[in-house]
């Protein structure tokens, strides 16, 4: 009896969907971040110094800049960190040594072999060599789309106690430039269009003219 009276006290959907997000603001640091319910975000370079509507659904952030969507991020955790090291790869490409000394640089490290091979070059080299190196291998792993194959050959160089040749790893993983052919482009002449007529129709172009 009571699950019959039930659909009488059900409400009619809404004619529209329902907003299933909440709207706020924030300004992305010099630093190329920015901090939203105690989470602290990065962002691209060229949105530095901008001031950003952001979208926070459930499980994703959206993030708008002149009603444009220019960024859409994982939703972190209360108090965490959602670091991308694309976001800084060439802000650090410029200020390398700067590396050491980020707060947040254990993050940038896309997976463990670059973590662990960052260990050994601060071990091993001078902070501007050990800067240097990590970030041209980050580089190379944003850029060049070989983020995991990059990663399987540093643990094979930390597995023989070697540190990595940036030389050969370009040369090894650095897209193969493909060369242009060069095309000479020449243009018919207008009589030469006439043999595309058949011969009655081009006669009586000719008698017309």
């Amino acid at each position: 009896m009571e699950l019959a009276r039930r659909p009488a006290q059900l409400q009619d959907l809404p004619e529209r969907r329902t907003t299933d997000f909440v709207e706020e603001e924030a300004r992305v640091t010099r630093c190329g971040t920015f901090t939203l319910r105690d989470v602290l975000y990065s962002a691209p370079s060229r949105l530095i110094g901008h001031r950003l509507k952001v979208r926070l659904y459930s499980d994703r952030l959206e993030c708008f800049l002149s009603g444009a969507l220019v960024l859409r991020l994982t939703r972190g955790a209360r108090r965490g960190r959602v670091i991308d090291y694309r976001h800084f790869v060439d802000a650090l490409k410029r200020k390398p040594q700067a590396f050491k000394g980020l707060l947040f640089r254990d993050a940038l490290f896309p997976r463990e072999a670059y973590r662990r091979m960052w260990e050994q070059l601060d071990l091993r080299l001078s902070r501007r060599q050990a800067c240097q190196t990590i970030v041209a291998l980050l580089e190379m792993a944003a850029h060049d789309g070989v983020e995991g194959v990059l990663a399987q050959r540093l643990n094979a160089l930390l597995a023989a106690g070697e540190l990595p040749d940036l030389k050969k790893l370009r040369e090894e993983f650095a897209p193969s430039k493909t060369e242009i052919p060069l095309i000479t482009v020449v243009m018919p002449t207008a009589r030469s269009y006439d043999t595309l007529l058949p011969s009655k129709q081009l006669r009586e172009l000719e008698v017309t003219a």
